[in-house]
């Protein structure tokens, strides 16, 4: 706390939009200090998607028609793309369990004491665990490769998926912030943050064909955020994907990844400082 307190205060007047920049980087610096000293955050975050790949790729792997075919190999590069995105949206429940930590130990109350600007503690704390995520896909994208998934387009087309699952997990990340924002206690915002995700996560593409669907099931599931960013990482990797759609998200799933998830950072950034802001105030 010290060094947040002297980092914040010896930096001297500064614009708006400099002083936003350089307090969220001194709470993004601050959450991550705090994350190096607590290891089993890092690898308790890490073993669930290692299970999940596992778990999916040998028991589901030989049961699943992906393009015709029950072939254990094609589901696994057709899964991948699914647990990638899962993982990164996951990251949410920790996001805002964190947060409510932080105002249930009134660390929020000594930030407010400080001249920093408001939207800073939210924004660092995002960047954080924006920073973990990568981390732990990073992790995993190794274990993937172990089991059999593969990459047919090249580094680049592969660091642009990358990118918007990181993106996509960003945007997920100011969900969580405001719920953890919203309830009393660190346990109620890991329960807030998983029960809608999963809902999300498996009304989706990313595990089955979405086609195999009833109707209003598939209609929900192609206009799916989720499954936007799930699609867009299965045509940049070169991976299986899903039968052909109608649906625009499924037509142009890069650019329907990138506009969903500005527009939920955009929307959910600016409910969760105005949340921020009133309980605080």
């Amino acid at each position: 706390m010290t060094a947040v307190t002297d980092a914040v205060t010896t930096t001297g007047p500064r614009g708006g939009i400099s002083q936003s920049v350089t307090d969220s980087l001194v709470v993004a610096k601050r959450n991550l200090i705090r994350m190096s000293r607590i290891p089993e955050m890092v690898i308790f975050g890490l073993i669930q998607p290692i299970m999940f790949v596992v778990l999916f790729s040998y028991v589901f792997g030989g049961s699943m028609n992906i393009g015709g075919t029950t072939s254990p190999s094609v589901y696994r590069e057709f899964l991948m793309a699914g647990i990638f995105a899962q993982t990164v949206t996951f990251a949410t429940a920790g996001a805002g369990a964190g947060i409510a930590d932080d105002m249930h130990k009134g660390l929020i109350d000594r930030f407010r004491a400080l001249p920093m600007a408001r939207g800073a503690v939210l924004t660092g704390r995002t960047l954080a665990d924006l920073v973990q995520t990568a981390l732990t896909v990073v992790v995993l994208a190794i274990v993937a490769l172990l089991v059999g998934w593969r990459v047919h387009n090249g580094i680049p087309k592969a660091l642009a998926a990358f990118a918007l699952l990181l993106l996509l997990g960003y945007a997920f990340s100011w969900i969580g912030a405001l719920i953890g924002l919203s309830v009393r206690t660190p346990e109620a915002a890991t329960s807030g943050g998983l029960i809608w995700l999963f809902p999300v996560t498996f009304i989706s593409n990313a595990f089955v064909d979405s086609s195999k669907m009833t109707p209003w099931l598939r209609h929900i599931a192609e206009w799916n955020p989720f499954s936007a960013t799930v699609q867009a990482c299965r045509e940049l990797f070169g991976n299986p994907g899903v039968s052909p759609s109608d649906a625009w998200p499924m037509q142009h799933p890069v650019w329907a990844s990138i506009i969903w998830s500005v527009l939920i950072i955009l929307v959910f950034r600016t409910l969760a400082v105005r949340k921020y802001r009133s309980a605080t105030a």
